[in-house]
Order: structure tokens, then sequence, then C-alpha cells
């Protein structure tokens, strides 16, 4: 089984944030206001963060994206109580969110910000449609509150999900079946997250880790890479090709 993962060129990234707007339009990630955003409800599953070094006025300003990782060894994994995040085979750190009841330990554990807590209420008033059907209503009522939480009524949804990165595995999925059924196609060149598929500079990479044919692995055995906390030993699979 393959064993996915990200490389992103510093060099390459120039900062503009298609990945974080192509990441919310693939995944549906609910958009917040100015209200919430000053109250730290930020729903962005990707970010790209500004690190600095330095004393003013000799400061360095890096730009660097922040997918999830995805750990070999993730600890938000270990601390889920309700067991709704998991790793799979493939080594995507994934979430399911019907089992998730928002107890935000995960958000804790997770020593890169990647989680987000979906705060908003399924059966707010506000996204319900009484001029629509009921089971209709329902369902465009559910696609407001990210990629499949489901539609109303879910009575622990008013708790809260968190939501995260998933490396687009629907995408993957999709493909291996395609794959299966006799298409010519390979992950990594043909079906990218959407992340990867959107920047502009081509700074991204997605591919097999174990397989050393692939673009990621060529990338690690050429240049000098990075791999960000590396002191919390979570060994994480999105890897960064330093400036």
């Amino acid at each position: 089984m393959a064993n996915w993962g990200m490389v992103i060129d510093l060099d390459k990234c120039v900062g503009c944030q298609a990945c974080s707007l192509a990441c919310k339009a693939e995944n549906n990630v609910p958009h917040g206001t100015p209200y919430e955003h000053d109250r730290h409800h930020d729903m962005y599953w990707h970010k790209v963060i500004a690190a600095h070094e330095g004393e003013y006025p000799a400061v360095n300003t890096q730009i660097i994206p922040m997918p999830c990782m995805h750990c070999s060894s993730p600890p938000c994994v270990n601390v889920c109580p309700s067991k709704a995040t998991f790793k799979r085979g493939d080594g995507i750190v994934v979430q399911n969110f019907r089992r998730c009841l928002g107890c935000r330990y995960c958000i804790v554990a997770c020593p890169y910000g990647a989680r987000n807590f979906n705060f908003k209420d399924q059966q707010d008033e506000e996204y319900q449609r009484p001029d629509l059907p009921p089971d209709l209503a329902a369902e465009v009522g559910g696609l407001k509150y990210g990629a499949e939480i489901g539609p109303w009524p879910y009575p622990h949804r008013t708790r809260g999900v968190v939501e995260k990165c998933t490396y687009c595995f629907h995408r993957i999925d999709e493909a291996l079946l395609r794959i299966e059924n006799g298409a010519d196609i390979k992950i990594g060149v043909d079906v990218v997250p959407a992340c990867v598929e959107a920047c502009p500079t081509e700074a991204r990479f997605f591919g097999d880790l174990d397989d050393p044919e692939s673009t990621v692995s060529r990338l690690l055995a050429s240049r000098t890479y990075i791999k960000l906390r590396e002191d919390m030993l979570t060994n994480p699979k999105t890897i960064y090709l330093p400036r």
C-alpha cells in the first residue's frame, strides 16, 4: 500500500493562498465572519502563516503553507476518546465526523495547529430552508457545514465537530477505483489534492513516499529538506524544501 506524502518547495511559494481557497472550495469548508474571526473561530483547513526570525530591523520573514502534517505518529489519534480521528493504511489521518464529540482534545494535542473546530449549530435557523421540501431542505442545510458531516438532524452536531485537511483522500479513493477498472491514470501526476492542483507556481508535489521513482521521493533524495517540529517525534509526511 502507498504511503502518501506532500513536498512543498518554499523557494517557489509566493504566499498567494490559492491553496487555501482551493481547499475551501474542494471540501466545502464553511466561511466565517469578521465577528467569528475575532473569536478565533477560523474555518480554514489549510493556512499560510508568516514565521519571523531575528529582531527589528534585521527581521527575516518566512512564508510557510500549513496543511495537516499527516504524521506517522499522530498525537491527535492517541487522545481522541471516541476514535473519531484515525490513520488509514496509506498514512492519511482522517476524521470521522459522525463519531466526533467536539471535545477538542485533538486540537490541543496537535503541535501544528492543523485542526479547526466547526462551531456552527447544525440546527441553526440561519441554515434552514422552509421554502423547500423537508428532505431537500435538510440536504441543502447540511452542505453548509463542511465535507461529509451529513444533513440535519444529528442531535450531537449542535456541539460542533473538529475538521482538518485530508489530502483530498476522496480524490485518491476515486482514482484507485478508476485504476482498478482499467483507467490509465497515475496518482500524484493526473490526480493530486486540490491545493497541489491550484498552486500557480507549482511549489507543491504529491505522491508515494515509499516509491523511489515518485516525484516526491526524487526531490527528497536530491535536496535538503526539513520537517516541522521534529522535536515532537511525530515524523510528519508534509515535508518542506527550504529556501
